[in-house]
């Protein structure tokens, strides 16, 4: 923690000498979690762990004379990675009319506009088997850090309450390993607003594919997907339900890896929120299923994911939040000689900047 806040300081005292000589505007913003989690496995023995995790970013920006806004960010510090900095980064521009175009950095304009279902907070978890390829997010594609440009449309685009996103990268033409690795992405997606009665309604979808290949074996494939979602707000109460489908490969350590498989699967997510004073009350369950085979077979294994969690977060004080969460997973692998899934709590607090 001493290293951490020594390079944040440092980092300010640089950042303020070049905003006076650049006139960019900096803002810094960052979070600690401390807390105790405690697993439940169905095969295993029960763990108890301390988390720390701690994330640093800073935000640039400034505005020309033509109204148009240049942004980028890093990150410096990011909960538990020991990576520093974040390659994955773009510059944007934004327009007057609220559009903007993010350059060098694709992006994933489908992913962009996926629904927020809501789940259980806390940094719970339950180590399952290693050949479970389930996917659980809403959103099956991923955007590649060649070069690439991803579009926003502005509010309002076409018909009232709708904006647009699309996205596109090529093959970065880098040396690549015997192994699968995604190549040319693209996305697209889309985000409606509108009202029924007192309750604000937010509709989100979008498409997503890629090029994989493997030099190695000299096969190649394809990745896509599809999701949609639905978010009513009526005051403290949040309700959304999402579904997703697509193809995608297995991404464990990275893209070079000879773990990388390819994924057939759906996901279902359903959540409810309430606010109430200081207290958030968030549920959330899942249910995912997924076919899974070595990069370029043919032979299929089966697997699925139920997961619920919960969780009650009590705000403190301005930054300072104490969450009690609960998770349990329910998983079913092909081939496992072994159940898997579990339970676990967490018990923490977050302070944030």
């Amino acid at each position: 923690m001493k290293k951490e806040l020594l390079m944040a300081t440092a980092l300010v005292s640089t950042l303020g000498a070049a905003s006076v000589a650049q006139a960019v505007t900096a803002t810094m913003s960052g979070s600690m979690k401390i807390g105790a989690e405690f697993d439940s496995p169905e095969s295993g023995v029960d763990t108890q762990n301390v988390v720390d995790l701690s994330n640093f970013s800073v935000s640039l920006s400034e505005t020309t004379d033509a109204g148009t806004t240049i942004s980028s960010s890093f990150g410096v510090i990011d909960e538990g990675s020991s990576d520093i900095g974040d390659d994955d980064n773009a510059i944007k521009l934004t327009f007057t009319d609220g559009s903007a175009v993010e350059l060098l950095n694709a992006g994933n304009a489908s992913g962009t506009n996926a629904i927020s279902v809501p789940s259980g907070s806390g940094e719970m978890g339950v180590a399952g088997a290693t050949s479970n390829r389930t996917q659980t997010d809403l959103d099956f594609g991923a955007g590649s850090t060649a070069l690439g440009v991803e579009w926003h449309s502005a509010a309002d685009f076409l018909a009232d309450g709708l904006k647009m996103s699309v996205s596109y990268s090529t093959d970065s033409g880098a040396a690549k390993a015997a192994t699968a690795r995604l190549e040319n992405s693209w996305g697209v997606g889309a985000t409606y607003v509108t009202s029924a009665g007192d309750t604000a309604l937010t509709i989100g979808t979008g498409f997503s594919g890629g090029d994989v290949a493997n030099t190695g074996t000299q096969t190649t494939g394809g990745k896509e997907g599809f999701h949609a979602g639905v978010s009513a707000v009526t005051g403290d109460l949040t309700i959304a339900v999402g579904y997703a489908d697509g193809n995608s490969f297995d991404a464990r350590g990275g893209e070079n890896t000879a773990a990388n498989m390819d994924i057939e699967g759906s996901v279902l997510k359903a959540g409810i929120s309430y606010v109430t004073g200081d207290l958030t009350l968030a549920l959330g369950v899942t249910s995912a299923e997924a076919k899974d085979s070595n990069f370029g077979a043919t032979v299929t294994a089966d697997d699925s994911k139920d997961t619920m969690s919960g969780s009650v977060t009590y705000s403190v004080a301005s930054g300072v939040s104490a969450v009690l969460g609960y998770l349990t997973e329910d998983h079913n692998n092909d081939g496992a000689t072994a159940p898997s899934g579990g339970s676990s709590w967490y018990v923490g607090a977050t302070m944030s900047f």
